[in-house]
């Protein structure tokens, strides 16, 4: 539908392998909050191997493999079978040898004309964090990584389809969700309505998102003794018409605002988005370990 305020239609097709490997180098990192390390990436000089990165917006998520302290560039032993075939090389290498890997979501993919194709990623950083924390605080010029990322726009990687039918969003997130907010409301289409919820440590966490949508934004500091997401949405009152909501973040978190939106408010589970970035005293390798559930996603 074309009528400004309604959502496009979302599409279930999906290629058959729209993701490779690409090796890329740091351009710059910024501070962007206390919380919040933003690190620009191209391709390597006189190589244009990233005109093949095709980033579908949104909540767009990849493989993140960063190197050990001590080494010049991530072991990711790519093999030509596919990366289904390097992923189980890099699996059978010893921890300590195999790059670190974290999923991320692509903040802005540009295309600057004369020049290279610069892709951002954001970083949540905070005390006492792991390696990829560890990494992006001390991230420089020329240094390396590589992704596993799509080469296609409609690729399955993003997680937020709004039917087309939606009147309105719902969207909770925390530290960790800022990057794939940002990337929604860049895409949010002009008229659309959204209330949306954003828990942070600090206020100067509190960033200004650009949205041609109409977006109601209440942010939760939790050094200024903000309620829980829970209670806050608990205690809102929410607009009429068909809600489409999108839950990203911590996944005990995620997985009560689900039950509430869902038990207490009636809303129909279809059409509700959630994706658990991180779990409360688990680190994502003891979660890659773990089956998902339905309650994780």
């Amino acid at each position: 539908m074309t009528e400004e305020g309604r959502l496009p239609m979302s599409t279930t097709a999906e290629p058959a392998i729209p993701f490779r490997y690409f090796s890329l180098q740091v351009d710059r990192a910024v501070r962007l909050s206390p919380s919040l390390v933003r690190v620009t990436f191209h391709g390597f000089p006189g190589d244009d191997e990233l005109k093949d990165f095709h980033a579908g917006g949104r909540d767009q998520s990849l493989s993140l493999f960063l190197p050990h302290p001590g080494q010049d560039a991530p072991v990711v032993p790519v093999d030509p079978a596919g990366y289904r075939a390097t992923f189980a090389a890099w699996r059978a290498l010893p921890a300590g040898v195999r790059a670190v890997m974290r999923s991320y979501t692509v903040r802005e993919q540009r295309r600057p004309e004369g020049g290279p194709v610069e892709v951002d990623i954001d970083f949540a950083v905070h005390e006492d964090g792991g390696p990829a924390c560890r990494w992006a605080l001390a991230a420089a010029p020329g240094d390396r990584v590589m992704v596993l990322g799509p080469t296609a726009a409609d690729n399955g990687s993003v997680r937020c389809q709004p039917p087309a039918d939606t009147d309105w969003l719902l969207m909770w997130g925390d530290e960790t969700a800022l990057p794939a907010v940002g990337g929604i409301l860049d895409w949010l289409p002009a008229g659309t309505r959204a209330r949306l919820w954003l828990e942070v440590p600090h206020a100067g966490d509190r960033l200004e998102f650009a949205t041609a949508g109409e977006v109601e934004i209440t942010w939760l500091v939790r050094d200024e003794g903000a309620p829980s997401a829970v209670d806050a949405i608990a205690a809102a009152e929410l607009p009429g018409g068909t809600p489409y909501t999108w839950l990203a973040g911590e996944s005990g978190t995620m997985k009560a605002l689900r039950r509430h939106l869902v038990g207490e408010r009636g809303f129909d589970r279809r059409r509700i988005t959630f994706v658990g970035y991180w779990k409360r005293g688990v680190s994502e390798d003891g979660l890659r370990e773990r089956p998902a559930t339905d309650d994780e996603g």
